[in-house]
């Protein structure tokens, strides 16, 4: 049974006709419920959060050093790889929703959630990693809620991104406990 009140439009001619105007709005059509925005602004901050996670892991991949350090290294470049790949989706969405990515450096820091931390040592860059993944998972999962229904195509990107954020987190507690030889951290 449908509800009266929020009818299901099934009738093509009339998304024909929406679908011809305001045709300079691309992708954002009448429907479009949220803020576009304020969906543009949220997502420069994400966009400079994945920008701040590929410079921290592509320059940890180069510095970590010691005899255990090969595995990590290429941990570490896998997942600069993956947060590039954060980085570009961001980036077509908000050009999608008629915004401009900004990959500006200035101000980079202070628009990113997670922090740019070098670290002294193998063990640093991992908690470092450690952390800037459990504040994205955050991040992402507030931002999820936020968009919902509002607007779908983020939230899903989102969730897709939150899922690898997640791999990544539990990744770098694997990586932890394996070289600090303890046993699994309170959870």
């Amino acid at each position: 049974m449908s509800d009266s009140k929020t009818p299901f439009l099934s009738d093509v001619k009339t998304l024909r006709e929406r679908a011809r105007q305001q045709l300079g709005r691309g992708a954002v059509t009448a429907t479009y419920v949220g803020d576009v925005n304020k969906t543009i602004d949220l997502l420069q901050n994400v966009l400079a959060t994945e920008i701040v996670c590929v410079l921290r892991y592509t320059m940890h991949s180069i510095a970590a050093a010691g005899i255990t350090s090969e595995s990590v290294k290429d941990e570490f470049a896998q997942h600069a790889k993956e947060e590039q790949e954060h980085m570009t989706a961001v980036a077509e969405r908000i050009n999608q929703l008629g915004g401009r990515p900004n990959f500006n450096p200035e101000g980079l820091a202070s628009r990113s959630a997670s922090q740019y931390v070098e670290g002294e040592n193998l063990i640093d860059m991992i908690k470092e990693n450690l952390i800037a993944e459990r504040i994205a998972i955050d991040h992402y999962r507030e931002l999820v809620r936020y968009f919902a229904d509002n607007d779908p195509a983020t939230r899903v990107m989102l969730e897709r991104i939150l899922a690898v954020e997640e791999e990544h987190a539990n990744d770098m507690h694997d990586l932890l406990v394996s070289h600090e030889g303890k046993p699994m951290l309170e959870r």
